[in-house]
């Protein structure tokens, strides 16, 4: 028995710390690209390297890191502030990301919730999977968020270099910025990009295949969301729900807006919190302001901060952080 546990030890730890150093190399080589994952990894990384360190940091999905420029509002209110929006994900990663700006940076002292109607809802694919690569070697917060979609199982979490089998795209690009690391622009500042594009064909491609749209609710996300706002009021973190402008036609697709506003409008009345809510604003009615139903863009995301900008600046919550 010795010996066998002799030769199994020979044979395994070599193998085992090759596949270990490899992972490392593929890791931080894949997490220098800022155009793959959609961009998502300049993000992940000020997160890790504690880079955040803002006292306004606006949170939601892709609605928020193509909505609000971050830069505007440092600019105009003079308090610090970053974008950690997320791009096609809903409650439970944000919420991911949440926890580890907690652990990793300083605690901002307002969060701009960019609320949609697609927030409390539980994708069955984790969606973009790519961009956790880099990050989800024995990182448990990683995994506790991830395991339950499809997507990774959990020999990727725990093995090097499992997880990156078959992902050619993504070992040949480690490699590319292995090579050539100064090819590489980055696209987000301060997690935010305005998209320069007009109007596109996204919405009659929807329409030709359903008549409208019913999202369905996530008891467990709305239960852990309440948690969250729970817990941020107990750290003495303030919130502000802000709900973007959104093309007025996709308003009127989706079946139960209303009732999934409500929600949030319960919420903000349960835990005294601000809800700014533009999707009746002037904005959602012109179509020269998106690139599709869901989506501001550039021009109308910047006109939209600025409109922000001038509500924030109207509010005592505000004026106290600047003061501050």
């Amino acid at each position: 028995m010795k010996r066998f546990i002799k030769y199994f030890l020979f044979f395994t730890v070599p193998i085992f710390l090759f596949s270990y150093f490899i992972d490392i190399f593929l890791s931080n080589y894949l997490k220098k690209s800022n155009k793959d994952a959609f961009g998502e990894f300049s993000t992940w990384n000020d997160l890790y390297d504690g880079k955040i360190n803002s006292d306004v940091v606006i949170y939601g999905s892709s609605r928020a890191w193509r909505h609000i420029n971050p830069t505007m509002i440092e600019d105009s209110l003079h308090i610090s502030a970053y974008n950690l929006g997320i791009d096609g994900h809903n409650f439970w990663l944000q919420n991911l990301r949440h926890t580890i700006l907690l652990e990793k940076n300083k605690t901002p002292k307002l969060i701009i919730y960019s609320l949609d109607l697609f927030t409390l809802k539980k994708n069955k694919d984790l969606y973009n999977s790519e961009q956790f690569l880099p990050y989800m070697l024995w990182n448990r917060k990683i995994k506790e968020a991830t395991i339950g979609y499809n997507g990774f199982n959990s020999l990727d979490y725990e093995i090097p270099l499992i997880r990156y089998y078959g992902k050619y795209f993504e070992i040949i690009k480690a490699g590319y910025l292995f090579i050539n690391p100064q090819r590489n622009k980055i696209k987000r500042v301060k997690g935010y990009q305005g998209q320069e594009e007009s109007w596109n064909s996204d919405f009659d491609k929807v329409k030709s295949r359903m008549k409208s749209l019913e999202i369905p609710l996530d008891k467990k996300t709305i239960i852990l969301f309440d948690r969250f706002l729970k817990e941020c009021k107990s750290q003495k973190i303030e919130i502000i729900f802000v709900y973007s402008p959104e093309y007025i036609e996709g308003q009127r697709f989706v079946k139960n807006k209303f009732q999934i506003i409500s929600i949030y409008r319960k919420f903000s009345k349960k835990y005294n919190i601000p809800f700014y809510d533009y999707s009746n604003d002037s904005m959602s009615y012109k179509k020269e302001y998106f690139y599709n139903a869901l989506h501001l863009n550039k021009t109308g995301a910047e006109l939209f901060t600025s409109r922000l900008i001038d509500t924030l600046k109207s509010t005592n919550l505000v004026k106290t952080l600047i003061k501050n």
